[in-house]
């Protein structure tokens, strides 16, 4: 598991701090322009931040691994959450993902995006049984089998078994219907090169 520094948090003081200086500020003064050069140079230090922590770990997750297996965030929608937008925002999910993608493509790994609507948190990493429901608040359930799971935690698992099921075959590891989203079966999928999701189903 990946620890989010959260860069925002850290200098969240400092820069409400130097907005309420702003605010007091007269409109069109130099103390103003002053002021807002300062909340800039805040935010600029932020995003330095956020960016060279995620370049150094897109380097090393792409330098240690063949193949490299992530979810297709509706990042978009789920900012639309007050409680964890601010949150979602620091991450910069939508960032490392584009880093992500490019050197994968350098270096010659296989980037395998999961589709968003993948039931990663609802599916049983051990025995593959479907929860019908796993409202948000839920961080520990235990399933029938007798498998207790953490909520990430099997998510993650389930999403890399998806993943190296792709890469392996061009398969999917859900149950399927037939055909994918682009009309092919799985047995006629090729082998992903740098990006390849799983299709809806």
């Amino acid at each position: 598991m990946i620890t989010n520094p959260r860069h925002e948090r850290a200098d969240r003081p400092r820069l409400a701090r130097a907005q309420r200086n702003l605010a007091r500020k007269q409109p069109g003064s130099a103390n103003r322009a002053k002021a807002r050069v300062k909340v800039a140079r805040i935010h600029a230090r932020i995003a330095d931040r956020r960016r060279d922590h995620l370049h150094k770990l897109t380097t090393r997750l792409v330098r240690e691994n063949q193949a490299i297996v992530i979810e297709d965030l509706a990042v978009a929608n789920m900012v639309k959450n007050h409680r964890l937008a601010r949150a979602i925002s620091d991450a910069a999910w939508r960032q490392f993902r584009t880093m992500l993608e490019y050197k994968a493509a350098w270096h010659g790994r296989d980037l395998v995006v999961v589709d968003r609507w993948f039931p990663s948190t609802r599916l049983c990493s051990a025995c593959g049984a479907l929860a019908e429901k796993m409202p948000l608040h839920v961080r520990e359930w235990a399933c029938p089998c007798g498998a207790a799971h953490d909520r990430d935690v099997n998510a993650t698992r389930n999403i890399l078994a998806a993943g190296l099921a792709v890469t392996a075959c061009g398969d999917d590891v859900r149950p399927r219907r037939g055909t994918s989203r682009t009309g092919q079966s799985s047995a006629k999928q090729e082998r992903p090169r740098a990006t390849k999701g799983i299709p809806v189903l």
